[in-house]
């Protein structure tokens, strides 16, 4: 089924040929559906659109918006003229979209009304609003042509920065078309399915798993606004959606809402049969970002009757790396096998450990980013002997499949959020009260990891938690905000003076054990 599509322009167009009448993208938020030919004509009304205000081949054009039509309009309007998309977490505070948009030397900001808000008081680039596709209705859909290569950037996306800021990643065309063929091979998808995008769209799971692997496949999508346990079942039904991706925290508060349903019923009528949502439809749900634990997935596949396939991959791999096979002979807790790129474990030496033996997670491919935005130093860090070094640290057994056992850096992942604690840590600094801070990520039932920070204070300071965590909200994401602030006399340094993050993780763990008894309050 390999395609050989040298650009996405090309790979839309060949496909809207192909396809002309059959529905590709579908609007859950409102009703509105686009045939191949239809949606190829809008994304051409929109490149227009963009070309009129002055973006060219190579320029980087910003999308601030909630999942929805337009975004997917907007990112292919960018690859048709050449132009980088630059999608920005909705999540980020102002400060945090003026850091991003800025340092991808973005010359347009493409953004919905409902940001406008957030947006008001930064410098930013030339803005459009881009709340409806009848915006771009007077451009024409006759499209110059633009020469592209598979080469081309195509993407550049933002992921947390190890050094407290984040680093911009560049995805090219032919990563991107790489990756959607990796993944329809391996899931097996076909002309027949239809996907379910509830990921956000500024992160590449939702770009690659069920957008362009959607155009690959030549299947159909629908794009919802954003995840809702009370209408998930609604949509699978009204869609017949045959896969969906995911993270952990969806699948259990998928469980968590079907439970709470079942027990209204049965208070209001005791003698009633409950039965729980089943689609014929419904083939597996994707799941990645972080491990899903074993009892959940039991729990999920037992009550839903629907399969959950975990892949593991990064924005640096395009998206996916690796996935089970979407049937009974997946492993549980593993995260699969490579499904298109090179994977090895490798020992400090850049040597290949045997089978078992745990290593950093390496990946070389088609499907790898072409580098961090102008950050020469962060990528040939990356870059290593002619692999990307993860950070990741794993093992692969026997055969063949891959476990991620922990992560090299100190990164939280909560609810499939990357956060890297150093960006708090540094926020936390700058507070008048505080003397010395660090932030880790803990064990939760729900988000997977939540983010907890331990402060010493200045003597005489006095500052409550509440006051703390606000003040974190005032810079930050939400997201990325301590959700508890542990007061300690002192943090654990090594002899360096470097502070010990493990060591916070083993304190919280036994917060009253001797052991740590000198650092507590």
């Amino acid at each position: 089924m390999k395609l050989k599509s040298n650009n996405l322009r090309e790979l839309l167009e060949r496909r809207a040929a192909e396809n002309s009448e059959k529905i590709f993208l579908f609007s859950e938020a409102d009703g509105r559906s686009w045939t191949y030919s239809e949606f190829n004509k809008a994304v051409n009304c929109a490149a227009n659109m963009l070309a009129e205000n002055d973006v060219k081949k190579g320029d980087v054009v910003s999308l601030l918006m909630p999942n929805s039509a337009e975004y997917i309009i907007a990112y292919f309007a960018c690859w048709k003229i050449g132009a980088l998309a630059n999608p920005v977490n909705s999540l980020l505070k102002a400060e945090e979209i003026e850091f991003v948009v800025g340092n991808s030397e973005a010359i347009l900001l493409l953004v919905n009304r409902q940001f406008q808000a957030t947006i008001e008081k930064i410098k930013l680039p030339k803005i459009i609003k881009f709340d409806d596709e009848a915006v771009t209705n007077n451009f024409s859909e006759n499209l110059a042509k633009t020469q592209l290569n598979q080469n081309d950037e195509a993407i550049i996306i933002y992921t947390s920065g190890t050094t407290g800021k984040p680093k911009g990643c560049l995805l090219t065309h032919e990563n991107l078309i790489a990756n959607a063929r990796q993944i329809t091979e391996w899931l097996g998808f076909d002309e027949t399915d239809r996907l379910l995008t509830i990921m956000p769209l500024f992160h590449m799971n939702a770009v690659s798993v069920t957008t362009m692997t959607t155009l690959y496949a030549s299947a159909s999508t629908v794009v919802s606004p954003k995840f809702s346990a009370s209408r998930f079942w609604e949509i699978i039904s009204d869609y017949q959606i045959t896969s969906f991706g995911s993270v952990a925290t969806m699948l259990l508060m998928l469980l968590q809402k079907n439970s709470e349903v079942r027990s209204q019923k049965l208070e209001l009528n005791p003698k009633s049969k409950v039965q729980n949502p089943k689609s014929e439809t419904l083939r597996f749900a994707m799941c990645g970002s972080a491990p899903v634990p074993a009892e959940v997935l039991r729990q999920f596949e037992e009550t839903f009757g629907c399969l959950v396939i975990e892949g593991y991959g990064l924005s640096e791999s395009t998206c996916r790396s690796t996935f089970n096979p979407p049937n009974k002979n997946r492993r549980i807790g593993s995260c699969g096998k490579p499904i298109g790129n090179e994977m090895k474990v490798f020992d400090e030496n850049d040597t290949e450990v045997a089978n078992g033996e745990l290593g950093e997670i390496v990946l070389r491919g088609e499907n790898i980013f072409k580098g961090y935005f102008k950050n020469e130093a962060a990528t040939k860090k990356a870059f290593q002997n002619g692999w990307f070094h993860t950070g990741d640290i794993g093992y692969r057994d026997a055969d063949g499949f891959f476990y991620i056992a922990d992560r090299k850096s100190d990164m939280i992942i909560r609810g499939g959020e990357n956060i890297y604690p150093r960006e708090i840590d540094e926020l936390l600094y700058t507070h008048s009260a505080i003397e010395s801070a660090a932030v880790i990520g803990v064990p939760d039932k729900l988000y997977g990891e939540e983010v907890a920070a331990f402060v010493v204070l200045k003597n005489g300071a006095s500052v409550s938690e509440e006051e703390i965590i606000n003040f974190c909200r005032a810079k930050l994401a939400d997201y990325k905000c301590p959700k508890t602030v542990y007061f300690v006399a002192d943090i654990p340094k090594g002899a360096t003076g470097k502070l010990l993050k493990r060591e916070l993780v083993r304190l919280y763990a036994g917060i009253n054990k001797s052991k740590y008894g000198k650092f507590l309050k």
